[in-house]
């Protein structure tokens, strides 16, 4: 009689276990993502400006899924806000606004959401840099783009803060963002050194007449770094502050994708 009973306990248990194991499995599938998961990482990099900071207040960072309305469909990658000096974004340096998985599909824009404390510094003084449009609606930049299994898709968001603030009648600073967005995977970069220091050059990556991207050499080591520039052949402008020194220009540099360019040290002339 007793080993009936011990018997009967176990099979009780291992049933009540089976059943367990089955509704956690009917569980996981119904929560996990149909076609599996990719990954975005969103990076953003900045172009110099006439002023001392542009800091911008960043509260969440949402890509946009195909097939849905205006509304809905928006996926949060990033909702840690921080605070970004843009100006610091140059010559090779940059920050990350989202690293995560999405789920596999065609999506259509990224929202950048900002917060209060936004502001620009002009000569030492704090001005408040008016984002009512963007806290509310938040900076929607159109750009398609794939997530596929098991591969990460690369964003870079060129941020052009000269373009972006405008100083109206009434002396507020408004921010009416132009933003680049450029896939990795078809962008590559330019790096160099301007001889002497003492340059103050300016760095202008031209694409015929048009300005394609700039940044200034840095002080301490005359190093630059241009970043998000589609492959293709352009030229190289260098113009020094410095008027002593002359102007010059590269022609035909070939940014490939996925690539550096580096142009080694470049040697300006006394006039």
């Amino acid at each position: 009689m007793r080993f009936i009973k011990e018997n009967l306990i176990r099979l009780v248990v291992f049933i009540s276990f089976s059943t367990a194991v089955l509704f956690i499995l009917g569980c996981s599938d119904s929560t996990s993502p149909e076609n599996g998961q990719g990954q975005i990482k969103i990076t953003m990099v900045d172009s110099p400006a006439a002023y001392d900071k542009v800091n911008i207040v960043v509260t969440r960072v949402e890509v946009h899924k195909a097939g849905s309305d205006s509304s809905s469909g928006w996926v949060v990658i990033n909702n840690n806000t921080a605070t970004y000096d843009l100006l610091t974004l140059r010559n090779g340096a940059s920050v990350v606004l989202g690293d995560n998985s999405l789920d596999v599909g065609h999506y259509t824009q990224i929202r950048l959401i900002l917060g209060t404390g936004s502001n620009v510094v002009v000569n030492g003084t704090v001005f408040t840099l008016d984002v009512s449009s963007a806290a509310q609606t938040g900076i929607k930049l159109n750009r398609e783009f794939e997530i596929q299994e098991g591969l990460i898709y690369e964003l870079l968001l060129d941020f052009d803060a000269q373009r972006s603030i405008v100083l109206t009648g009434n002396g507020q600073y408004k921010l009416k963002p132009v933003i680049k967005v450029v896939p990795t995977i078809i962008s590559g970069t330019i790096s160099g050194k301007i001889n002497p220091l003492n340059a103050g050059a300016s760095v202008y990556i031209m694409s015929g007449t048009d300005t394609v991207s700039s940044t200034l050499a840095e002080t301490t080591s005359g190093s630059f770094k241009l970043m998000a520039l589609l492959a293709g052949t352009y030229s190289v402008k260098v113009s020094p502050g410095n008027l002593i020194y002359n102007d010059t220009a590269i022609a035909n540099v070939v940014v490939t994708a996925k690539q550096n360019t580096d142009l080694g040290t470049i040697s300006l002339s006394l006039k």
